[in-house]
């Protein structure tokens, strides 16, 4: 597990979060997840390209969700819908960015694609990637989520 890879995702959410929804995220201990089964309802996913193939993953329990999305538009939600949808898809765009900014200052340029989100209970993710997949479990608020990467050996 290489803490320079990991921890711009952790620093990443906590600063996006904190300033475009309003929420003070927890982190817990980041951990290597063994399968596919992503741990929230709805999920964000991003390829990533450069120095070396990757991809980050933001999974949210609806939840999470609604809490962070109605963070950021100000308002009570109660269902997961297309908006909530755009917003996670932006939401990983906006996590991968402040990242992939940090490990440049490392030597390390990534371009990312364009986000892909997936919902439904117990979905699966296919990684693009052969590395193994470090997850770091956040809570806001008592709800969950989840941030993986996985990035080439």
């Amino acid at each position: 597990m290489n803490a320079d890879f990991v921890n711009p995702f952790l620093k990443a959410t906590l600063n996006v979060l904190e300033m475009m929804a309003f929420v003070k995220p927890v982190a817990g201990k980041p951990y290597l997840k063994k399968d596919k089964v992503a741990s929230g309802d709805i999920s964000g996913v991003i390829g990533l390209t450069g120095a070396t193939k990757g991809v980050v993953i933001i999974s949210l329990s609806k939840e999470a969700a609604l809490k962070i999305v109605g963070g950021m538009l100000g308002e009570t939600l109660t269902e997961l819908n297309d908006d909530i949808k755009d917003a996670v898809g932006e939401i990983t765009n906006m996590i991968s960015g402040d990242a992939r900014r940090a490990l440049s200052e490392k030597g390390h340029n990534f371009e990312a694609g364009l986000p892909s989100v997936i919902t439904g209970k117990n979905h699966e993710i296919e990684s693009i990637t052969s590395g193994p997949t470090v997850a770091i479990p956040f809570t806001v608020d008592g709800a969950q989520f989840v941030v993986e990467t996985s990035f080439e050996k």
